[in-house]
C-alpha cells in the first residue's frame, strides 16, 4: 500500500470516527449572572469582558472572576460565563460542594427550582443568591440533525462509552437538542478525572 492510499484510509477512518462519536468536553466550575446581579457585583452599567469563545455558539468565558463562599469555606477565582442570563446560577463539582459545606442537587443548567443559595464575592462587594447552586448533570448538546443521526431525542437519557485513558461507561447522560447547539458531551472535572479525560477524547452513544 502506497503513502497516498494510507493517507486516504486514515482520512476515511477519521470521518467515520467523527460521525459515530461525539467530542467530550470537561466543564469547570462557573457562574452565570443576570444583569441585576452582574451590576450588584461589578457596578452599574458594567459589561462582561469576553476573552474566549466556547464550543456552544454564542457562549464565552469572561475575564471576570468571583469567589464562592459557603458555611465551611471558599472557592476562589471562579470564572463568569457570558452572555448574561435571565436568572443567575452557579455550577460546581461535588468536590467543590464539600469544600463549601453545601450539598446542591445534580441538575441541568437552568433548572434552579429548589436549589440552595450561595454567596458570591468580588472585592468588597458581596451578593447572596437565594437559589441557583447546582452540580451540572452530565449531558450531550446536539442539533436536530445530530439527534436524527444518533437515533435519540431531547430529554432522553443514554449511556456514553468514553474512549479515554481510563475508559468507562457513563450512565444517565441527558440529550439536549436545539438548532442553536453544537455537538459536544459536557462532564465536570470530577467525572473527567475519573475517566482520565484529555482534550480531544470522544465518546460513543449507547442507546
Amino acid at each position: 500500500m502506497n503513502a497516498a492510499s494510507t493517507l486516504c484510509l486514515d482520512r476515511l477512518a477519521q470521518v467515520l470516527i467523527d460521525r459515530l462519536t461525539v467530542e467530550i468536553e470537561a466543564s469547570g466550575r462557573h457562574v452565570h449572572l443576570c444583569r441585576r446581579d452582574l451590576e450588584a457585583l461589578f457596578g452599574p452599567g458594567y459589561e462582561l469582558s469576553r476573552v474566549k469563545d466556547l464550543s456552544q455558539p454564542g457562549q464565552f468565558a469572561c475575564a471576570e472572576r468571583v469567589t464562592l463562599e459557603g458555611p465551611k469555606g471558599q472557592v476562589r477565582n471562579v470564572v463568569i460565563l457570558g452572555p448574561v442570563r435571565e436568572e443567575s446560577q452557579v455550577e460546581i463539582s461535588l468536590t467543590d460542594a464539600v469544600a463549601l459545606g453545601i450539598t446542591p442537587p445534580v441538575r441541568l443548567s437552568g433548572d434552579v427550582q429548589g436549589t440552595p443559595g450561595i454567596t458570591l464575592r468580588h472585592g468588597e462587594r458581596t451578593l447572596y443568591l437565594d437559589r441557583g447552586l447546582m452540580v451540572s448533570k452530565r449531558h450531550i448538546h446536539m442539533t436536530p440533525q445530530d439527534a436524527e443521526r444518533f437515533g435519540v431525542r431531547s430529554g432522553q437519557e443514554v449511556r456514553l462509552r468514553c474512549f479515554t485513558s481510563r475508559p468507562l461507561v457513563l450512565e444517565g447522560v441527558e440529550v439536549r437538542v436545539s438548532p442553536k447547539f453544537a455537538a459536544a458531551v459536557h462532564i465536570d472535572y470530577d467525572e473527567a478525572n475519573a475517566c482520565g479525560f484529555r482534550k480531544g477524547d470522544r465518546g460513543l452513544i449507547l442507546v
